[in-house]
């Protein structure tokens, strides 16, 4: 779904460095890792439907016929995919994950619609219900985007933990915003935070040392809480933002050396994303289409 990210300068203090492995390999060493990492299947892979000419701006209507195409591409390489919204056929999504034995994380959309956003709780109740919600978040940026107010949205985890005893319920932002509105926290079982070292303009031979003191700003504030990371990645194409730059070779670098060093933490981590998918270049510019692991039309990016 869309992503809305703000630019923050980095604090000096706050660029910490840590080495990236495999660096000094050729592109087709890379991608031959690559393959490998995702045939031992990773933790989790963000999951969107959509093809071209498709998005939830234009809220397409996506049949299970197409969903499960799209799920089947995905499914030998993670044990998890997380979705982002309970609606326009969205919500068929997480069943068809579970019959094909993946788990899910399963998103309700919220924004500054009230009817939408109802839409999504009924929906995300519904799946939840069935038993194909394994995590449960309630919005994505919804903060960051302005759309609600803390109040709001500690007022709708609140409901759906009620409504669905037995099942964590979370709800995903930007990783500084939890150390910045502690009664979210609380309100939380788990804590689904969005680390983008490209987005904060961070060069790529230091963005998994950034990354970690984004996890660990959180874990200070975290009360102990269990923290997921619900998105990250690096562009393969686009444009640069600040010392960011997309490349082939710098998605794959990202890549290796997330799944390397959350296997070493212990950290859970959902890779954004499964699809290169052409709406995004509305909501995040030349950069937008350009994230996933397969192209738009299903192909793996990175053959070598």
């Amino acid at each position: 779904m869309g992503i809305l990210h703000q630019n923050r300068v980095m604090d000096a203090k706050f660029r910490s460095s840590s080495p990236l492995a495999f660096a000094g390999l050729t592109r087709p060493e890379l991608a031959a890792l690559m393959k490998k990492a995702l045939g031992d299947r990773v933790h989790g892979i963000c999951f969107s439907a959509y093809l071209d000419g498709q998005g939830p701006d234009l809220r397409t209507q996506l049949g299970p016929e197409q969903i499960r195409a799209r799920m089947e591409i995905v499914r030998p390489y993670a044990r998890w995919v997380r979705t982002f919204s309970c609606t326009d056929g969205n919500e068929a999504s997480p069943r068809i994950a579970h019959e094909m034995g993946l788990k899910t994380l399963v998103g309700a959309w919220i924004g500054d619609d009230p009817g939408i956003n109802e839409r999504e709780i009924a929906g995300v109740l519904e799946v939840a219900r069935a038993g194909h919600a394994d995590i449960v978040a309630i919005g994505n940026e919804v903060l960051l985007r302005g759309d609600q107010s803390e109040k709001e949205i500690i007022a709708s985890i609140r409901r759906v933990k009620k409504a669905l005893p037995g099942i964590p319920v979370g709800y995903v932002d930007a990783y500084y915003l939890f150390c910045e509105h502690p009664r979210l926290v609380e309100a939380c079982d788990v804590l689904l935070i969005n680390c983008y070292p490209f987005w904060e303009k961070c060069p790529l031979e230091n963005s998994l040392g950034y990354m970690k003191e984004m996890v660990n700003r959180v874990r200070r504030a975290a009360g102990g809480k269990k923290i997921v990371i619900s998105e990250t990645g690096w562009p393969s194409d686009g444009d640069p933002v600040g010392a960011a730059v997309p490349s082939v070779e710098g998605a794959l670098l990202y890549a290796l050396n997330t799944f390397q060093w959350a296997a070493e933490d212990g950290i859970e981590v959902f890779y954004f994303s499964s699809f290169d998918e052409e709406w995004k270049a509305g909501p995040e510019g030349g950069c937008g289409p350009h994230w996933g692991f397969w192209d738009r039309n299903g192909k793996f990016k990175y053959e070598g």
